[in-house]
């Protein structure tokens, strides 16, 4: 029983580690959609933004996220390119991945406490 649940907790660190890495990389573009957001009247601001799968790959070892500016976004007479529309859906998608994210970190943690309260 001891082996398995060195095992269980091998696997489970390997998994928090990557929930680590995710949820650093959410609060990163959460940080940058509301900065892009406050900035949405300022003349010349430029939307900032990360591309979060290549991101998500860099994080897993161990580098920070590059911000980039998107393509394709609308410049506004005066230089500003902040998209609402589009903020607010990466604002709501980046609440869905958190919570699912959490979701699933909170089960891994009620198994392994179920693993361990099954070793007592």
């Amino acid at each position: 029983m001891a082996a398995e649940l060195h095992r269980f907790g091998i696997m489970f660190q390997g998994v928090a580690a990557n929930f680590e890495h995710y949820m650093t990389l959410l609060s990163a573009r959460q940080k940058l959609v509301a900065s892009n957001l406050a900035n949405a009247d300022t003349p010349g601001y430029r939307t900032e933004d990360i591309d979060f799968h290549t991101e998500f790959e860099h994080a897993m070892s161990g580098q920070n996220p590059t911000v980039i500016e998107p393509d394709g976004l609308e410049v506004k007479p005066d230089g500003n390119n902040v998209d609402l529309d589009r903020e607010a859906r990466l604002l709501s998608e980046n609440t869905m991945r958190f919570a699912v994210a959490s979701n699933l970190a909170r089960a891994e943690l009620s198994s392994l406490k179920a693993a361990i309260q099954e070793g007592k």
